[in-house]
């Protein structure tokens, strides 16, 4: 389809024309530059933001590394695909699309994929916990930008609405997020690409890692860095006029602490790119759009 904001459109529609005040997405469908007169508002407290393994019935109590050599296993994501190929190269992955349902439904009702990939965070919302056969951790999949947490879209200029909603803002998931969509911002990433991020908050360091993978997951990058965040406490009041960060307004939690977030995000990007990772992203890109 090759249009990142296709399932955010139709609802930005709507904003625009007041017939909704406020649009609640998964934050990894949102895209890092938002189309001029909308901000996210609020950003609510991250789910479990790893992939899980969904397994064919008459392979449940298996993990990847105990599937048959060339068990097909279906996944949307390039990202999910170029680390997972990398990981586990007995393995074919192939695509599969669709809602969780309709996914759900291939797995179960064929006989092509012996596995699928799908957000736990997904899974959990929708209560189907059960079907969850492997958590994957970010040694063996690093999830996406904002994967597991909630952003709600709502007009840039609707003081209401933003002072509404701003309550709702998580302070460590806003951050963290702050920071990973800085990081794919500056590699101008996207559903394209493999791109891929872990962060973390203890004792007022956020540790940001990010990497880039080819398609195949035969060339891959990836650094850590950290810097020194001081995670505010929910109402601290900041100025009154500030600019979106990447998209995002929170004009409840101190600015320092956001640009702190932001500029570790493109420092990371930074690095990686000095290290040639431009080209991976560059081949990547190419590679997709040729099919």
């Amino acid at each position: 389809i090759g249009e990142k904001s296709l399932f955010t459109k139709e609802l930005e529609h709507a904003l625009e024309r007041n017939e909704v005040d406020l649009v609640v997405h998964s934050l990894k469908d949102l895209p890092t530059v938002l189309p001029p007169g909308f901000t996210i508002g609020a950003i609510c407290k991250r789910e479990n933001p790893y992939d899980a393994v969904v397994f064919h019935p008459k392979f449940v109590g298996k993990t990847l590394e105990t599937l048959t050599e060339k068990s097909v296993v279906g996944t949307s994501s390039l990202r999910r695909a170029a680390q997972l190929q990398r990981k586990f190269p007995h393995l074919q992955f192939k695509n599969i699309r669709g809602n969780l349902n309709t996914r759900l439904r291939k797995l179960d009702e064929q006989q092509e994929f012996s596995a699928i990939i799908l957000a736990v965070a997904g899974l959990q919302r929708m209560g189907w916990q059960n079907r969850v056969g492997q958590i994957l951790h970010p040694e063996e999949c690093m999830y996406a930008v904002g994967q597991g947490a909630l952003g709600v879209e709502v007009r840039a200029n609707d003081q209401d609405i933003l002072d509404l909603v701003g309550v709702l803002h998580d302070p460590e998931t806003l951050l963290r997020c702050i920071a990973e969509r800085a990081f794919l911002r500056q590699l101008e990433g996207g559903c394209s690409v493999p791109v891929a991020v872990h962060t973390i908050m203890k004792d007022g360091q956020l540790y940001l890692t990010g990497g880039v993978w080819s398609l195949d997951g035969s060339d891959s990058m990836q650094e850590t860095m950290q810097a020194t965040i001081h995670v505010p406490a929910q109402h601290e009041d900041g100025p009154e006029d500030d600019p979106q960060l990447v998209g995002i307004t929170a004009r409840n939690i101190p600015r320092g602490a956001q640009l702190a977030a932001e500029n570790l995000g493109i420092s990371l990007a930074n690095l990686l790119l000095n290290k040639g990772a431009k080209n991976i992203l560059d081949v990547a890109r190419q590679l997709n759009d040729a099919h």
